[in-house]
């Protein structure tokens, strides 16, 4: 049997989070390596391009969460076998990840920089990327985004829109997927309600 130890930040989101969650959806035991800050400063140049997620493998590092959590997800049945579902799958996590480079882009500023920032972000790349995610989402036929249940790619989406709702950009509305796409914030309550998920989260 596989070990497997996933380091990423000690935050509740970010990208190492749908991976630790498709990882305990799975029933696959791993070791949660959490680091802070400072910590993951401090060790940044042994990690391969020096970021995070990286997953160890019975001790092979491997990186890109996207990919990572496309692994985990085929180990666990939360990956279409189907190519074109797959293919559906693995756009909605693509957009994902566009939207987080988006996104940290604004890292780092601060003040009225900052807010003029998170003020472009919302009026564009964001308001783009929810209203493409929703229509995603209504081709998977509206509760999913691909082969009618729950895949990494609605893990992945579930831990966006959280994030959002959570209130974690300053000057981005915590209401915004509400506003602009209804059904994705449906998604999200979907996911958030199921049991899986509460019991990861209630750990």
């Amino acid at each position: 049997m596989n070990r497997f130890k996933l380091t990423y930040f000690d935050i509740d989101g970010g990208r190492g989070e749908s991976i630790r969650l498709a990882l305990f959806i799975g029933g696959l035991e791993f070791e949660d390596a959490r680091l802070t800050g400072p910590e993951f400063r401090e060790a940044r140049q042994s990690f391969r391009f020096h970021a995070l997620p990286v997953l160890e493998i019975d001790g092979q590092p491997i990186t890109q969460s996207t990919a990572l959590v496309r692994y985990v997800g085929k180990l666990v049945g939360l990956y279409p076998a189907d190519d074109m579902q797959a293919l559906y799958c693995d756009e909605a996590m693509d957009a994902v990840e566009d939207l987080s480079h988006a996104i940290g882009r604004t890292y780092g500023l601060q003040g009225d920089a900052l807010k003029q920032a998170r003020t472009e972000l919302v009026e564009g790349r964001l308001t783009t990327y929810i209203k493409g995610l929703d229509g995603l989402l209504a081709r998977g036929g509206g509760r999913f985004f691909a082969e009618g249940r729950m895949t990494v790619a609605d893990l992945k989406v579930f831990v966006a829109t959280r994030s959002l709702a959570k209130g974690v950009l300053d000057h981005v509305p915590t209401d915004i997927v509400e506003e602009l796409a209804p059904a994705l914030a449906e998604h999200r309550d979907r996911i958030t309600n199921d049991p899986r998920i509460l019991a990861y989260y209630a750990r």
